[in-house]
């Protein structure tokens, strides 16, 4: 199978020269080592050093010395716009205290429809309109460019869909660790005149024991 082992910015390649190309909705666009299809219908690996960010319209260099482009596939958006600057600045800052992935178009956001945050916008004053286009989100403040331009993000892959919220499980809930029912009663066997013996019965509640 062919490899393709290196991605080129968009205008830093031979873009005229590319046999194929591969079109992408913005979820898949970050990724490592992967097996995909192009439009035309033949497979390649991407076998990359690293996780890199595939920006619509850069090149991919297949170890043979070929040249596939990706392209941003067209999904569901909603564009969201407002009367004043100033009150989509405020829109703007409510979605990302939701870190909710979002575009930049002008004067107006693009998001991922989803009714809930559509309901959300609405209530806030702004209009949103439901489009068909590719979707290409601001990258965060800690992916860091590469030489060549393109992005690797740190440990965030496909945005905030799998444990960025503040309702997430892994390590910062207070019903694990920060409650005062999890070493001060007596129903935990720890008496006064049994000292330490309450980090054991918090370990084992906290599944760590």
């Amino acid at each position: 199978m062919r490899r393709a082992i290196e991605v080129v910015p968009r205008g830093s390649y031979p873009e005229a020269a590319a046999e194929a190309w591969v079109t992408l909705a913005h979820d898949d666009r970050h990724r490592r080592r992967i097996r995909l299809a192009t439009d035309q219908g033949w497979e390649f690996l991407l076998d990359l050093p690293e996780a890199t960010v595939l920006g619509d319209g850069d090149g991919l260099r297949l170890a043979d010395g070929a040249w596939i482009r990706v392209r941003a596939a067209d999904e569901e958006l909603v564009a969201v716009t407002c009367r004043e600057a100033t009150d989509l600045a405020r829109i703007a800052w409510h979605i990302g205290n939701r870190h909710i992935p979002a575009a930049f178009d002008g004067a107006r956001l693009l998001i991922r429809h989803d009714h809930v945050i559509v309901d959300m916008v609405r209530g806030l004053g702004a209009e949103a309109t439901p489009l068909r286009a590719p979707f290409t989100p601001e990258r965060g403040a800690y992916d860091r460019p590469s030489p060549h331009g393109h992005s690797h993000a740190h440990g965030h892959e496909h945005g905030h869909d799998h444990g960025d919220s503040h309702d997430h499980e892994h390590g910062h809930s207070h019903e694990h660790g920060h409650s005062h029912d999890h070493g001060h009663s007596h129903e935990h066997g720890h008496s006064h005149e049994h000292g330490h013996s309450h980090d054991h019965e918090h370990d084992r509640e906290d599944g760590h024991g």
